[in-house]
């Protein structure tokens, strides 16, 4: 079973669950429909729903920008 995927961060963007960004991984349970964003030692930073394609996204009316990985978490006024 693949975990390749999408999930929407904190600021409303589609994000890969292969490549999150921010140094952050995904721990991935397909069946709950849920992704964790951790830290390399284990900290949740985020949780999200689990899509397997952009067009499920849709599907459920959210309305979201893919960005890749290198595309920055948070903002200045978030304490980034």
């Amino acid at each position: 079973m693949t975990t390749d995927g999408f999930f929407i961060d904190w600021d409303g963007n589609a994000r890969s669950t292969e490549d999150p960004g921010g140094g952050y991984l995904c721990e991935i349970d397909t069946v709950a429909r849920y992704v964790a964003v951790t830290t390399k030692t284990g900290t949740l930073v985020h949780e999200g729903t689990f899509y397997r394609g952009l067009a499920d996204i849709e599907k459920a009316g959210i309305k979201a920008a893919l960005v890749p990985g290198s595309h920055p978490w948070g903002q200045r006024e978030d304490g980034f």
